[in-house]
């Protein structure tokens, strides 16, 4: 009913600028900032995000391309694929390398140099990374 308060709303309000500490944007909702009171309050508890993300964040928020900068860890098992001139190449990681063709690799850049014929970073052939940074 129009000129009534919301009592959900005025509580909501009450305990963002508690949790927050300033008021919220006026635009969100009542179920939006309960659901957002709730994973503050439980992000407090936990202990929050780890450091490495809080800074991928500010980076990222930054305008930085935080991707390039990332290391792809690859576990045993995982697999690799990348189409080059019409054929895919299927590479597994395995322990101290790894396998394509019934062969053994030492790195992804050996592989990537024996696929096009040219000196390539591994990881960026294979879509690890997005620039040439590793």
């Amino acid at each position: 009913m129009p000129g009534r308060p919301d009592p959900d709303r005025a509580a909501a309000l009450k305990d963002w600028e508690a949790v927050f500490g300033s008021p919220p944007p006026s635009y969100l909702s009542v179920a939006l900032m309960q659901k957002a009171i709730g994973h503050e309050c439980q992000c407090k508890r936990a202990g929050g995000l780890p450091a490495a993300t809080r800074r991928a964040l500010l980076r990222i928020s930054a305008g930085e391309d935080v991707a390039a900068a990332a290391p792809t860890k690859l576990n045993n098992g995982a697999r690799l694929v990348r189409e080059w001139n019409g054929r895919s190449y299927h590479v597994d990681v395995i322990e101290g390398g790894f396998r394509m063709d019934d062969r053994t690799w030492p790195s992804l850049s050996a592989i990537a140099k024996h696929i096009t014929g040219t000196t390539w970073s591994g990881p960026r052939f294979f879509g690890l990374t997005s620039r040439g940074s590793t």
